[in-house]
């Protein structure tokens, strides 16, 4: 089974290049957002504890989490891997992530990480909001925050994979095809 990560930054189009990738490798694709809908909508019992988190304003603990991201590897049958967006985001959940898989003999396989500058995450950000109607995305402070977030929570990530062989970086910059291109020759190397 191969456990790939799709890393980079908001706005960087992992979304987009997501869903060639799932199709390409047959790969199950985990967003944690989509993840937590759908445990909830389907009242699990971690379902149920996130929605009382979320109801109360809270962030739904990693352990939560967590535990929805092993119940899919343990349930989804019929692909060749698990494409997960969203996850890990920081060290201690990358920490987790190894443990989880561990207990299966499993090992990631590699992060995919697609690189864009900060101008251009503030750009598409910007676009996107005005394109999906997106209020998340609409507030240059808001946009601002989730950057320095990605760069002070999620980038140390670069540097836990690397030592280990398993980070691969993709210039985002480009059309989406092009994108896709560089996405599938390392995904393909890998």
């Amino acid at each position: 089974m191969k456990y790939y990560i799709l890393f980079g930054p908001p706005g960087a189009g992992k979304g987009t290049q997501a869903t060639v990738m799932v199709e390409k490798y047959n790969l199950h694709h985990i967003s944690t957002g989509a993840l937590l809908r759908k445990e909830i909508a389907a009242g699990t019992e971690l379902g149920l504890q996130a929605k009382a988190l979320i109801e109360k304003g809270c962030l739904v603990p990693d352990e939560v989490v967590e535990g929805m991201i092993e119940s899919e590897f343990k349930t989804v049958t019929g692909v060749d891997g698990f494409l997960l967006d969203g996850f890990p985001r920081t060290l201690p959940q990358a920490e987790a992530l190894d443990a989880i898989l561990a207990k299966t003999g499993e090992e990631v396989t590699g992060t995919v990480s697609i690189m864009i500058p900060d101008e251009m995450i503030m750009e598409r950000i910007k676009g996107r909001a005005l394109k999906e109607g997106r209020a998340d995305d609409a507030s240059e402070d808001t946009i601002n925050n989730r950057i320095v977030t990605y760069h002070n929570q999620t980038e140390p990530l670069i540097d836990f994979y690397s030592k280990v062989s398993k980070y691969h970086e993709i210039d985002g910059i480009g059309t989406i095809e092009e994108v896709r291109d560089r996405i599938f020759a390392v995904m393909d190397s890998i």
